[in-house]
């Protein structure tokens, strides 16, 4: 199987893709988001994993939008979600192997590597700290600076591809770390699912109480909503559209009729996909 993730090889995406698929795949690096869902829909691999959501600091909106732009308006003809995962992220300081952790004048790595490790950073106290486009893909900054007491943050499996020393193991600022990925392909699986989950997108109609109406087509048949999120509708200042996730299936008829009286307050439902809820794993 080929998969398509967003960075370069060694980052924490790459790491979730192996961790789900298993170690035998063949990767497919991205520069962006957009870029795996576009080798997904076009069917130059045959699954992406993308993040979105970290346990510290929240939802990835990009993959939000992209899930709705890639997904047909019936919830047909494009991507589907078809399996989650979620990975422990351990930083590791990397460096050249002539380097010490003293010498070091510069750190490089993702924006949000960088603010989950701001503490050991403040430490630092001559070293400027810079941001690059993805925590493995800085390793390709040390490159550009050979000889120069540069460091990067990544993971271990990025200082096993790129040969690099960990000056420092575990710098993040909280052990209890994780990001939750999705796999997205470009058609759904229809599978027997032990713990099925169903995540959507809905933009109510305005009339008073949606929210509250909206909700109740859960409680009411007891499906355990886990997650909802809004953002905002462009073109519509100050109007939102709602993403949720559930425990249940699309099979399911409680869940059937839960999105029938859904849809009668509501403007447009997407169906993103029902997948099994997914496993733990350490990076």
């Amino acid at each position: 199987m080929n998969i398509a993730f967003q960075g370069e090889h060694g980052a924490f995406s790459e790491v979730a893709a192996k961790k789900y698929f298993g170690e035998s795949i063949t990767t497919s690096p991205s520069y962006s988001f957009g870029d795996v869902f576009t080798k997904v829909q076009k069917e130059k691999v045959d699954y992406g994993v993308i993040p979105i959501e970290n346990s510290l600091y929240g939802s990835v909106f990009d993959t939000y939008d992209l899930l709705l732009k890639s997904t047909g308006a019936s919830g047909k003809n494009g991507v589907s979600v078809v399996g989650e995962l979620q990975l422990q992220i351990n930083h590791q300081l990397l460096a050249a192997a002539n380097l010490e952790l003293h010498q070091i004048k510069k750190v490089y790595s993702h924006p949000q590597a960088l603010g989950q490790c701001s503490e050991f950073l403040k430490k630092l106290k001559n070293a400027e700290i810079l941001p690059a486009y993805d925590t493995a893909g800085s390793a390709l900054t040390l490159r550009k600076h050979a000889g120069e007491p540069v460091a990067i943050i990544a993971s271990k499996q990025a200082a096993a591809v790129y040969h690099l020393k960990i000056l420092k193991k575990n710098i993040q600022n909280n052990s209890e770390n994780y990001t939750r990925f999705l796999v997205i392909a470009k058609r759904p699986q229809n599978l027997m699912y032990k713990t099925p989950k169903t995540s959507i997108c809905f933009e109510l109609k305005n009339i008073p109480g949606a929210l509250f109406k909206g909700l109740s087509v859960f409680a009411l048949r007891e499906i355990n909503l886990v997650k909802i999120e809004s953002r905002p509708i462009p073109h519509k200042p100050f109007e939102y559209r709602f993403y949720a996730d559930f425990l249940g299936d699309l099979k399911e008829e409680r869940v059937k009729n839960a999105l029938k009286n859904l849809a009668e307050i509501s403007l447009s439902i997407r169906i993103f996909g029902t997948y099994e809820k997914g496993e733990i794993y350490k990076s």
